[in-house]
């Protein structure tokens, strides 16, 4: 039966993988027959509560996605506004990508607003619920969103299992995160490294996104420093825009001696520039020292990339050891042995084989499912 549903969250003109995932969402809807609308940001963040140099994509805005600029994060008039607005449009289902408990006063009240129709359901997809860096009012800010959300899908069981910290009774489900495979396709090697300007005859690991402590870039660094990567070709690329203190991570290299085996890209990799990185390296490594679930990880399958990630959060849920990489603890001698394994004793065509039956379990559609299948799980 065709839904009317809104989505509220971040998408175009904001950037990167929340918006990404909200915008991929809505075309999937729509391609199963549904109505949507997405509801996006006036104002995201402040100024200064924001990392990085830009808040704003450099993409063409996505086609035949309907999407309103109308939420203020910050001005709770607005969000009384908004969220009466949209009651008045009652929807079948209200959708909010959760990752963040600053979001939770203007989420919450919104919400509230808009089940005064007695007919909308809202469910929250849940990146983190317990934020990787903790900030005064977290927790009740969570609890305020959380209390007015009639169901729950989270991405990984780690998460699934946190939720327990704020509710017990209402549904909820597991469904992992679909590939992100709406940033380009599959090409040669060649073509993607004359693209980003790097010569053909090295072995290429790769760092992806945006750099923050607790993503463990210091870590690969420190494995990256061992002595058998030296003079054997290997190099390193970091391609995100640094979101941590950049000057920490440059005194390490510098201390490490490895500047001349790095490849810096210090800046946002728009959407349209992330299949030359990935199809230009080898592997990817995700040495997080704290993780739920990982975007990244579901580029490098649409990619066909090998991953080595660390054992924390939900990050081995999506990553078979052994099979479509190596799952390692969060330190340096691990993640170095785990990528001289990769080079010198993987099979990698049969790696290659696991890694394509590995990534049909995360198609968008049944994501889609599962939300229509946990909304008709809440009690009219």
């Amino acid at each position: 039966m065709k839904q009317r549903i809104a989505i509220i969250g971040t998408a175009y003109p904001y950037r990167g993988g929340l918006a990404a995932y909200n915008e991929r969402m809505a075309k999937e809807f729509q391609d199963q027959g549904h109505e949507v609308v997405v509801y996006t940001f006036s104002l995201q963040y402040p100024n200064f509560l924001f990392p990085g140099k830009t808040q704003y994509s450099e993409d063409q805005a996505p086609k035949n996605i309907t999407i309103n600029r109308t939420i203020n994060s910050v001005n709770p008039i607005n969000w009384i506004s908004q969220g009466n607005k949209i009651r008045k449009e009652n929807f079948d289902l209200v959708i909010v990508k959760f990752w963040l408990p600053f979001m939770g006063p203007a989420f919450g009240t919104i919400l509230r607003r808009i089940k005064t129709n007695k007919k909308t359901k809202v469910i929250t997809v849940i990146d983190n619920i317990i934020p990787h860096e903790s900030r005064i009012g977290d927790r009740p800010f969570t609890k305020y969103f959380v209390n007015v959300v009639d169901g729950f899908v989270a991405m990984t069981q780690s998460v699934l299992d946190e939720v327990s910290i704020f509710d017990t009774k209402k549904p909820r489900l597991l469904s992992p995160h679909p590939i992100f495979d709406n940033f380009g396709s599959v090409e040669k090697r060649e073509s993607a490294l004359a693209k980003i300007g790097l010569p053909e005859e090295n072995k290429y690991i790769m760092f992806f996104g945006f750099v923050r402590d607790y993503k463990g870039l210091d870590i690969l660094l420190e494995a990256f420093a061992d002595s058998r990567f030296r003079n054997n070709g290997y190099k390193l690329i970091i391609a995100g825009e640094y979101y941590s203190n950049k000057e920490k991570y440059q005194e390490l290299i510098k201390k490490l001696d490895l500047e001349q085996d790095i490849y810096q890209f210090d800046k946002f990799i728009a959407d349209s520039e992330v299949a030359h990185y990935f199809n230009a390296c080898d592997l990817l490594v995700q040495p997080y020292k704290t993780a739920t679930q990982s975007g990244v990880t579901q580029i490098a399958y649409h990619f066909n990339k090998p991953m080595i990630v660390t054992n924390v959060g939900g990050l081995s849920e999506m990553c078979p050891d052994g099979k479509v990489g190596y799952v390692v603890d969060p330190n340096p001698k691990a993640i170095a042995d785990s990528i001289l394994k990769f080079y010198n004793e993987t099979d990698h065509n049969a790696m290659q084989k696991s890694l394509l039956e590995e990534k049909k379990k995360y198609s968008w559609k049944i994501l889609i499912d599962n939300i229509l299948r946990l909304k008709s799980m809440i009690n009219p």
